[in-house]
Parts: C-alpha cells; sequence; structure tokens
C-alpha cells in the first residue's frame, strides 16, 4: 500500500470511529459555518453530496438550502461510466433511496426531468477522505469528484470535512483538482487562489 492510500485508509478509520452524536454535533457546526460563506449565500445552484457512512453529515444543510430558495442538486453515481449525474432535488425525503454502495440518491425516475448541466453550478459541496491546507483533497479513489470538478472550473469547490480530516499537505497527483475552501466543525480553510 502506497503512502497515499494509507493515509486515506487511517484517516477513514478515524473519522469512522466518530459515534452518530458527535458526527451529529460536530456536522451541525460545520453546516452553519458553510451556510456562513458568501460564495453559498449568493449561489444560485448549488451542487451537494448526501452523506454516507461516517461523512459529515449534509441532509439538514441540504433542507436549510432549500428552504433558502436555492436550487439544489445531488450526485447520481454512474459506476458504467465513471461519472457523477446532477438531479435537482426538491424534497429529500421524498426524492432520496439507496443507491450505489448504499449512498442515498436520487430515485432513477427523476433524471429524465430534473437532470442539471454541470455548467449551471455556481457551488459544488464535496466529500473526500482527507484535505490539506492548500486546499488538496483525497477521495475515496474513483476519482468522481475529480471528474465533475474539471468540467465545472467557474464553480466554487468547497469541502465539508472533520477536523480530523485536515493535514498540513498532500503528495497530490496531476490529475487531483484543488478546492476554495475547506469547512470543519472548527474553521473555514480558506485555500490559495486557484485558476479558473
Amino acid at each position: 500500500m502506497n503512502d497515499s492510500a494509507q493515509l486515506r485508509k487511517e484517516t477513514l478509520e478515524i473519522r469512522d470511529r466518530l459515534n452518530k452524536e458527535q458526527q451529529r454535533a460536530k456536522s451541525m457546526i460545520a453546516c452553519d459555518f458553510l451556510l456562513s460563506l458568501d460564495a453559498v449565500k449568493d449561489a444560485q445552484n448549488i451542487f451537494i453530496y448526501v452523506n454516507f457512512r461516517s461523512e459529515v453529515v449534509t441532509l439538514q444543510c441540504i433542507k436549510r438550502l432549500l428552504e433558502a430558495g436555492k436550487q439544489v442538486t445531488v450526485p447520481l453515481t454512474r459506476v458504467k461510466d465513471k461519472r457523477l449525474d446532477i438531479i435537482q432535488l426538491l424534497d429529500p425525503d421524498a426524492d432520496l433511496v439507496p443507491g450505489y454502495c448504499g449512498i442515498p440518491e436520487p430515485r432513477e425516475e427523476l433524471v429524465a426531468s430534473r437532470a442539471r448541466a454541470a455548467k449551471q453550478l455556481d457551488v459544488i459541496v464535496l466529500p473526500g477522505s482527507v484535505f490539506d491546507l492548500r486546499g488538496g483533497r483525497f477521495g475515496y479513489g474513483g476519482g468522481y469528484y475529480d471528474r465533475l470538478l474539471s468540467q465545472v472550473p467557474q464553480a466554487e469547490r468547497i469541502a465539508l470535512a472533520y477536523e480530523l480530516q485536515i493535514v498540513d499537505e498532500l503528495p497530490l497527483q496531476k490529475h487531483d483538482e484543488i478546492l476554495d475552501c475547506i469547512v470543519t466543525e472548527k474553521r473555514i480553510i480558506y485555500a490559495a487562489k486557484r485558476n479558473r
């Protein structure tokens, strides 16, 4: 196992040890920080992941974005094509069902009427395994979000993470996409300006 894979594995093991109450409490604070960002306040179209396992919980955040009148879109995983479809969410309770790996995803029948183009996105909120202070991100190894980010250079890229997922510097590869900021339960980390 290389150093990157080992770091990812160790960080996820630590994250998985958070109990549900710790996840909930830390996620609420991170969500408040996320919603305070000017990029989020000013955005019309926000793409946000739906949490799975021990990721920062996003359901309440999604509901608050919808209440604020934002157009909220979420990913639908296309494993065969190794891509994420962008599907508008109107009612998380009615629209989401267990999908790829048990991740809550939009019902397949919503695709025809609610699929959206990546170029419409103002903000992309994404998960990951490990992040660094420069805006570097390790995902889960599939490259799904890196491919999405490469299609939408104009969108603000924001990660939600627990503070335990932050390191000083990651050994990034050429294909790794850089984020604009990382939001944890402790702080907002603004990365260096990237070329858009």
